[in-house]
C-alpha cells in the first residue's frame, strides 16, 4: 500500500470514528490487530458490540466503498472478532457487523454512511 492510500485510509478512519462518536455510539478500540488481520473499529452502541470495518474511497468510479466488503472480508472480520473478544474478555449480549463508507470528493466534506448489520 502506497503513502498515499494509507494517508486516505487513516483520513477515512478518523471521520467514521468521528461520525460513530457523533451517532451516540463509544469507540473502545481503533485497528486492533493479531498475526490473522486488523480490525478497524471495535465500538458500542448501547448494548450492541459492533465490529466496524470501514472503506474509503476517493471516487465511486469502482463501486461505492461498501461494495468493496467482499464476502471473503466478511468471513475475516468474524474471525478477528473471535479474537478480539477471547483476547481481551469482553462479554456482550449481542454483537454486530457494520460498515463504515466514506467517500472523499475532490471538494467538500467527506461523504460518511454508517450500514449497520451489514452481514
Amino acid at each position: 500500500m502506497t503513502k498515499r492510500n494509507q494517508a486516505v485510509g487513516g483520513y477515512g478512519e478518523r471521520c467514521a470514528v468521528r461520525h460513530l462518536i457523533e451517532a451516540g455510539m463509544r469507540p473502545v478500540a481503533r485497528n486492533w490487530r493479531c498475526p490473522s488481520g486488523e480490525i478497524d473499529i471495535i465500538a458500542w452502541d448501547g448494548p450492541v458490540l459492533a465490529f466496524c470495518e470501514v472503506k474509503t474511497r476517493r471516487s465511486a468510479t469502482f463501486g461505492t466503498p461498501a461494495e468493496a466488503v467482499v464476502p471473503r472480508k466478511a468471513r475475516r472480520l468474524r474471525r478477528l472478532a473471535a479474537a478480539w473478544l477471547a483476547a481481551t474478555g469482553t462479554t456482550a449480549d449481542e454483537l454486530r457487523f457494520d460498515i463504515v463508507s466514506v467517500l472523499l470528493p475532490r471538494l467538500g466534506r467527506a461523504h460518511v454512511e454508517h450500514v449497520k448489520d451489514a452481514f
